[in-house]
């Protein structure tokens, strides 16, 4: 068993974490000074396009995706260490890199699933960096951790030639940016059927067609989120969109959207990695230059131990995070089901505790705008939301396991 990583993931490493330091920490506290003299809180200030370009001149463009056609044709095991890079800074690297949810999901959905008339509209302007994108599944008047559940409707007008689509959305990240032209949306085609996971459909929404109201931006935990296009409640008030915007065949909503959920599921997993260990470097490096008591907080045990559980921690993440990177290229995302779902129950519940053990350390800074904490903790706890809540995963994983065991053994 060799943990060394390939030449090429190496060589990507070093450029992406030079990258990190020349370009992108520089940029944080600019970025947050240009966007307190923007016009409107969602326009983007300029410093992104200035790393963007800076990260496509240095070929640091497009990791995620596995197809040499689109992307850099890394594998999974290959890109999850760069997606931990990434994730030190996860408002700015992912978007400069052009890696940034949700427009990674749904370049993966467009390459993987969409026709050639779709990949020539969308998916190119996407994965040139020109435009961004939104993914529309969750509802607020439905339990969304169950997707069958969704009852926005994706009807055949009377003519035939058009879908015509109604309901309510929120939570679509990337909505609020001015930048997103297009929604994925998921939908009912056949609301009565038999099967209830043969119901939805997924269909291609522009963002200027008439009938589609962007209505506000969802607070997480009172951030906007804005360097990720913010989180929006959306509307669909009948929109009209051409019959050739139907991705796939009617029917196969349900089963795209769980191929999209899985590589996002990793994604997010691999740069919370990186979340963490900015964070321990940030306890680090306030334990030594803080002096509480007549002597360092380094030196106070209770600190000591916080540093260490949250080392230990992140370096079983990390394994299994790679493992599970590592089944998804070797046998596939269904052959890595159970890996994919622990990793999403235990890596944000582990961050979480690791930057709460670092806000507490900062004291009053730790809550503040001073520090990139607080809205670390924010992210990290959303995504025990996001992508399927840890019941679900849990209550998956469990009746997987429990399936080994037939009835009446002990």
């Amino acid at each position: 068993m060799d943990f060394a990583f390939d030449a090429r993931t190496e060589e990507l490493r070093e450029r992406l974490l030079a990258f990190m330091e020349e370009y992108v920490y520089p940029a944080e506290p600019v970025a947050a000074e240009q966007r307190a003299r923007l016009a409107s809180p969602w326009d983007t200030p300029a410093v992104f396009g200035e790393l963007k370009a800076e990260a496509r001149r240095q070929g640091l463009w497009n990791l995620f995706l596995p197809s040499a056609e689109h992307g850099a044709g890394l594998t999974n095991l290959q890109y999850a260490p760069l997606a931990e890079i990434t994730g030190r800074s996860p408002h700015l690297a992912p978007t400069a890199t052009n890696c940034a949810a949700p427009d990674t999901g749904n370049m993966e959905l467009l390459a993987q699933f969409g026709n050639e008339e779709q990949k020539k509209q969308w998916l190119e302007p996407l994965l040139a960096g020109e435009i961004r994108s939104a993914f529309a599944m969750t509802e607020p008047e439905v339990a969304s951790s169950d997707a069958t559940n969704i009852e926005t409707r994706i009807e055949r007008s009377a003519e035939g030639d058009e879908y015509v689509v109604t309901g309510r959305k929120w939570f679509i990240s990337g909505a609020m940016n001015p930048d997103c032209r297009i929604f994925i949306v998921m939908g009912k085609t056949d609301p009565e059927g038999a099967d209830p996971r043969r119901q939805q459909s997924m269909i291609l929404v522009p963002r200027d067609t008439p009938g589609v109201e962007v209505r506000r931006a969802m607070t997480v935990y009172g951030y906007e989120d804005h360097d990720h296009g913010g989180h929006a409640e959306v509307v669909f008030h009948g929109a009209r969109v051409p019959v050739a915007n139907l991705i796939g065949e009617e029917g196969t909503g349900f089963a795209i959207a769980q191929a999209r959920l899985g590589p996002g599921r990793i994604h997010h997993c691999m740069r919370l990695i990186g979340m963490a260990e900015r964070a321990i470097e940030l306890m680090c490096r306030r334990a030594v230059e803080r002096t509480a008591f007549g002597k360092p907080l380094a030196a106070q045990g209770v600190v000591q131990n916080w540093i260490a559980d949250a080392r230990v921690t992140v370096e079983q993440l990390r394994l299994l995070v790679l493992k599970t990177a590592w089944l998804m290229d070797t046998v596939g995302n269904r052959g890595a089901h159970t890996e994919i779902q622990a990793i999403k129950i235990a890596t944000p519940r582990a961050v979480v505790q690791i930057l709460d053990d670092a806000v507490q350390l900062h004291g009053a800074g730790g809550v503040s705008q001073d520090f990139p904490l607080a809205e670390l903790w924010a992210a990290a706890r959303t995504l025990r939301l996001a992508d399927g809540p840890d019941e679900v995963h849990q209550r998956s994983l469990a009746r997987r396991e429990l399936k080994r065991y037939p009835a009446g053994r002990p």
